[in-house]
């Protein structure tokens, strides 16, 4: 897959030098070789697997994005129907330990954990009084261990109350090496000295944590190994709502 990648990347500059218009398309072979050519001759590419139309400028960006989404095998983990109840199901046990909200405020971490927070103070707000629930949305992007190492851009934090003395509910999508939520620790000193700090996860891989962080309310476990990738799809961003595994 990476040597198929790195095919498509080295046409990026060929794709964007010599394509006229819609007819120029990129030819993929099963010898993983890259090739423009025009519409007007097929015959001689038989050997093609399919043709991608390219119109210019083509990011290779988007070219890489097409073929790992076409060659992936998507495994799927949670349906829209499961999804729905498992974040249902997630917002009952909050309530269930956390009865009317009682000093409780519930936080989402940008940028995808926002997506799960959104949804569970949906349902809260069916069960108890919508004043009664704080909500705020928290950007770790300057307190990662990574930031000099990858080109991150920054969300925005919205945290309208103190933190102090509370029992802070931190809600993400997806648990893997345990970072993330690192460093939404550190950054949640900047607000107050929380009396409680618990982990909602929509996903749990487990077996893959880098530091001693483990969930207190978890949606679903799975196993995986390093080279897979779990994709949540939502409505508002994806066009439809399920987990997937990416092989």
């Amino acid at each position: 897959m990476t040597l198929f990648c790195w095919n498509i990347y080295r046409r990026e500059k060929e794709i964007r030098r010599d394509t006229r218009g819609p007819s120029a398309y990129l030819c993929v072979s099963p010898f993983l070789c890259g090739k423009k050519m025009n519409n007007s001759n097929p015959a001689i590419h038989r050997h093609a697997i399919f043709y991608l139309p390219v119109i210019p400028p083509a990011r290779h960006s988007d070219i890489l994005l097409y073929f790992y989404t076409k060659f992936t095998c998507l495994k799927l983990v949670l349906s829209e129907q499961q999804l729905a109840l498992t974040i249902q199901r997630l917002s009952h046990q909050v309530l269930e330990n956390h009865l009317e909200l009682d000093n409780t405020v519930l936080i989402g971490l940008q940028p995808r954990g926002i997506y799960v927070s959104d949804r569970i103070v949906e349902q809260l707000a069916k069960q108890v009084a919508p004043g009664k629930i704080h909500y705020g949305k928290l950007d770790i992007t300057f307190y990662r261990d990574d930031i000099r190492d990858q080109l991150h851009i920054a969300n925005k934090t919205d945290i309208p109350f103190s933190i102090e003395n509370k029992n802070v509910v931190l809600i993400d999508d997806v648990l893997y090496t345990g970072r993330t939520i690192r460093a939404a620790l550190d950054a949640l000193l900047d607000y107050g000295r929380p009396a409680k700090v618990e982990l909602c996860i929509l996903i749990d891989r487990r077996f893959s944590r880098q530091l001693p962080i483990q969930a207190d309310y978890v949606g679903k476990t799975i196993d995986s190994i390093i080279t897979q990738k779990v994709k949540v799809f939502w409505k508002e961003k994806d066009g439809k709502e399920e987990v997937g595994l990416l092989e």
